[in-house]
């Protein structure tokens, strides 16, 4: 990592503790400008190596000299990546140890950019930038927001969390690099009327663990999901529904493409048969306090695609997920078979930490011939990383 001298630098000990818990092992290098804002000392504590910032450090080049740690990296993340910094990189300066990393590395690259806004909307910076890209460097950021220096704009850091997923999504390995993954995620709503609706407890946290370690995993990835809070993976397309026949078409216009369907939403099974126009008011329903709400089915997303991939010849592997609060691996069973899934992920949502709106899941994985693989609670982003082995063996199996 390369760490240039702008006030974001004081956000890089947070990145740089991200990163390692991720299992990564995280090298620094520091611009001369850089230790005015953050310590070596610092870097050094969260990433356990030393840090290196002088090129003619004797001792430092001893230990390993700027060739090797450029050969070294399998990714070079310059973080905060300043004007001049930036300016530096697009005119190949190797004036110090990061300039000559830069030059010397063949790893990928992907920077951070923060500055002042018109500093990053100065033509110099922008035209540094084009330059940068067409010579393959990646760019996260910047945010826009209140900056330091008190103006308003773009040239905030990205989150040391976004970057920290981009980094782990440079670097997964591509086992999946060629498929298309369609993933659908979150609950749907049925209006009522315009300010009610019928809808269900899912937060969209499990389908959006699946399709974010899908795009790790180097697949192309479309998640269509219901309304949620959380914010779309790094390197997924995502596509934001309403109602189940919007989701119903959001994967349709996604199938043709599609060589992996998982359907990890909770679809709505019913809508109100006519919604009202108007907000109905509790003075419209009478003395009686009570109002009838007639119902009826919604489409049948994953049936349909189950009938779709079998009739196409089998192709495209289907997997369906089974949110049950009782006869668990039986409900499972009798939807692996009559929605011609290839495999189901099935949870009690009665049991404490799984199903909706919690950050784990205990779920069991129901294969072909009824074979069930039962998961211990783990975290749903563990979940999803256990799913894609499963996807990637059945993907080998199938081939």
């Amino acid at each position: 990592m390369v760490i240039s001298g702008g006030i974001a630098a004081y956000k890089i000990p947070d990145l740089v503790r991200t990163l390692v818990r991720a299992g990564l092992v995280v090298r620094c290098v520091m611009t001369r400008s850089a230790a005015q804002f953050v310590t070596p000392l610092a870097l050094q504590t969260v990433s356990g190596h030393p840090v290196r910032a002088d090129l003619f450090d004797a001792s430092e080049e001893g230990a390993i000299d700027h060739i090797a740690l450029a050969d070294w990296a399998d990714l070079v993340l310059v973080a905060p990546a300043t004007a001049s910094l930036l300016a530096r990189m697009s005119h190949g300066l190797a004036d110090e140890l990061a300039g000559t990393l830069l030059l010397a590395t063949r790893a990928p690259v992907l920077a951070a950019p923060a500055m002042n806004v018109n500093m990053w909307r100065h033509p110099a910076t922008q035209e540094n930038v084009e330059r940068l890209r067409r010579r393959g460097v990646r760019f996260i950021g910047p945010e826009t927001g209140a900056l330091a220096c008190g103006w308003e704009g773009e040239g905030r850091l990205a989150d040391p969390a976004v970057i920290a997923a981009e980094v782990e999504l440079l670097l997964a390995p591509k086992r999946l690099a060629g498929e298309v993954v369609v993933v659908t995620a979150g609950g749907t709503r049925e209006p009522i009327d315009p300010v009610r609706v019928v809808a269900n407890r899912s937060s969209g946290k499990m389908g959006t663990a699946v399709a974010a370690e899908a795009a790790r995993r180097g697949a192309r990835v479309v998640l269509i999901s219901g309304p949620t809070a959380l914010a779309a993976p790094a390197g997924v397309h995502r596509v934001l529904v309403e109602t189940a026949s919007e989701m119903r078409a959001a994967v349709q216009a996604e199938l043709g493409a599609c060589t992996i369907f998982v359907a990890a939403a909770a679809v709505s099974d019913f809508r109100p048969l006519a919604p009202a126009a108007d907000k109905i008011k509790k003075d419209s329903i009478g003395e009686a306090s009570r109002m009838v709400l007639e119902l009826e089915r919604t489409p049948d997303i994953l049936a349909e695609v189950g009938e779709a991939s079998a009739r196409e010849g089998g192709g495209r592997l289907v997997v369906g997920f089974a949110a049950e609060t009782r006869d668990l691996l039986a409900a499972a069973r009798r939807k692996l078979e009559q929605k011609r899934c290839h495999l189901i992920v099935a949870n009690d949502v009665t049991r404490e930490g799984s199903g909706f709106d919690v950050d784990t899941n205990v779920v069991s994985f129901v294969g072909p011939g009824g074979e069930v693989e039962e998961l211990s609670m783990r975290s749903k982003r563990e979940v999803a990383e256990r799913l894609l082995d499963r996807i990637e063996k059945l993907r080998g199996e199938r081939s």
